[in-house]
């Protein structure tokens, strides 16, 4: 069965239904024709970044950094490299606490650089510190698997409640 998923245009914001088997084809939007998945990361406002969240059915990664900070200025370019392997299966975007600082107090941000990774409206977790590519890469396939794990596990448990514990003996 081929999906559809849910991506926010990153130029007008328009909400696109992608195939999910499309998502490498570098889709564009129906609106604007721009190229849904860039391959760099998006600059975020709190505008941009709250429709993203949102409304994306893909998880979104942004790196909260500040233009002074030594590590933020060594990360940026392992965090554009880390875009080209993680996009289309999750957004990169970057949050500069200097200009938007009335927003990383809302993610209560204390030290930059800090990554978030949200979806669906909600962080599902964050780590503070410079990274590699391949220890962004990590880092966050392996919370979004965790977090898969956790979806399914209480599905799994629904699964059990009603009587299927075939399926249940099965997955576990």
């Amino acid at each position: 069965m081929n999906e559809a998923v849910h991506v926010v245009c990153p130029v007008w914001r328009a909400l696109n239904r992608v195939p999910s088997s499309r998502l490498a084809a570098k889709p564009a939007s129906f609106r604007c024709h721009a190229i849904l998945f860039a391959v760099e990361p998006m600059t975020l406002d709190a505008s941009t970044f709250d429709d993203h969240i949102a409304r994306d059915d893909l998880p979104v990664l942004s790196d909260f950094w500040e233009t002074w900070c030594a590590p933020c200025r060594s990360m940026t370019p392992e965090f554009e490299r880390a875009a080209k392997h993680l996009e289309p299966t999750c957004r990169l975007g970057k949050v500069d606490t200097e200009v938007q600082s009335d927003f990383a107090a809302r993610f209560s941000i204390r030290s930059v650089p800090t990554l978030i990774l949200c979806r669906g409206g909600r962080e599902i977790a964050r780590r503070s510190g410079a990274l590699r590519a391949e220890q962004i890469e990590r880092w966050s396939m392996s919370v979004w698997s965790s977090a898969m794990v956790c979806v399914l596990s209480s599905i799994f448990r629904l699964d059990v409640d009603f009587g299927l514990e075939r399926l249940s003996w099965r997955l576990s």
